[in-house]
């Protein structure tokens, strides 16, 4: 949709899941900040729980460092007929021929 007027469909309603319970959702994650943050004492002066870890060179990471994702392509639209150009190649496919979940269900 190239007005973006389809929002994302996602649970709005979350259910009670095993890794909720007690201690499991403090005991089975890291939160992580700031080395300074972490110096400062913050996890106890805001009574957190969870495990803080100080995060670290992350002003230096860059698209080129991502393992699985190094690719930058030069991405064109046409905001008149709304044509996608990658690296100067016209992407294009074929319309759907069912849409099962466009006007039956209300996702949102």
């Amino acid at each position: 949709d190239p007005n973006a007027s389809i929002p994302t469909p996602q649970p709005t309603h979350y259910r009670p899941m095993f890794g909720a319970f007690g201690g499991a959702t403090a005991a089975t994650r890291a939160t992580f900040v700031s080395g300074a943050a972490l110096a400062a004492g913050v996890g106890d002066a805001l009574g957190l729980r969870s495990r803080l870890v100080a995060c670290r060179g992350t002003r230096e990471v860059r698209k080129r460092d991502l393992v699985h994702n190094d690719y930058l392509p030069n991405i064109e639209v046409d905001s008149q007929t709304y044509e996608v150009r990658v690296d100067g190649e016209l992407l294009t496919c074929e319309p759907a021929r069912v849409l099962p979940m466009a006007q039956r269900y209300f996702l949102f």
